[in-house]
């Protein structure tokens, strides 16, 4: 191992030390009054979110990652400690978040790595395909059905919809884009539930309304806008501009000292 590279495994003694401390990274019940979860009516419909809190789920795929990496690298186990100084946090912290997923943890051992990321997958909703429509094939539409990355998470794009006959029977990334009006039956037919929202502003409202009218339930909003849409529905925003302005902002500041 080179000098450059961060000591995964440690030494025996090092081991020894970690397993003492954190044991056998025994299920721990989640802080209670957590500040930071989701609002009460996304609470309600999603018992695992009012469990967990929304920052443990968001934590879940950067542990996955680097389990992946491990078992790539032949490791067969790995200690809650060492996820947590990967990933600079309190190793109580990642037990709380590991303990929500149901995987246990040894004595002096920590967690088989095959095990822990089926358990996270599985928490996640990652071990079962998700499938979804995209609506609006313009170009961040073409860009998110190209990724292959999808794959990993469990999600499969099933199509694209678009209402703009320059764009409807174009083929893109292996999906012939379909008019607004087959949507419905698409839907049905081959048993999707989410939807990708990837329209212009002006368009997202009525389109957000005929997704919910066809059948999906739950949709991944890259608008801008904040849709209003019945409680039953589940409703991801991904806001680019929010993203784009922190980091601008950081930038700006950084430059200036």
């Amino acid at each position: 191992m080179s000098r450059n590279q961060p000591d995964i495994s440690g030494s025996a003694n090092q081991r020894s030390r970690k397993s003492r401390r954190i044991v056998a990274d025994e299920p721990a019940p989640p802080p209670a009054g957590d500040k930071t979860a989701f609002p009460e009516e996304v609470l309600r419909q999603s018992p695992v979110l009012s469990r967990a809190g929304l920052p443990c789920v968001k934590r879940m795929p950067a542990y996955l990652q680097l389990l992946r990496v491990l078992q790539m690298q032949g490791h067969e186990t790995v200690s809650g400690t060492v996820l947590a100084s990967v990933h600079h946090l309190e190793p109580v912290i990642v037990r709380k978040d590991l303990a929500m997923t149901g995987a246990a943890g040894m004595p002096r051992v920590g967690f088989r790595i095959t095990e822990l990321i089926q358990a996270i997958e599985k928490f996640l909703g990652w071990d079962q395909q998700t499938k979804a429509v995209l609506i609006g094939a313009g170009n961040l539409g073409r860009a998110l059905l190209g990724y292959q990355g999808f794959q990993d998470y469990g999600l499969r794009i099933m199509g694209a919809f678009d209402s703009d006959p320059r764009v409807v029977g174009q083929w893109m990334h292996g999906r012939k884009v379909q008019p607004m009006d087959q949507l419905a039956r698409f839907v049905k037919k081959s048993g999707v539930i989410l939807g990708v929202l990837t329209v212009p502003v002006e368009a997202a409202q009525e389109t957000a309304n005929l997704m919910v009218q066809a059948g999906i339930r739950g949709i991944w909003n890259f608008t801008p806008v904040k849709l209003v849409l019945p409680e039953t529905i589940l409703i991801q925003k991904e806001d680019l501009a929010e993203g784009l302005a922190v980091l601008s902002h950081r930038l700006r500041h950084l430059t200036m000292k």
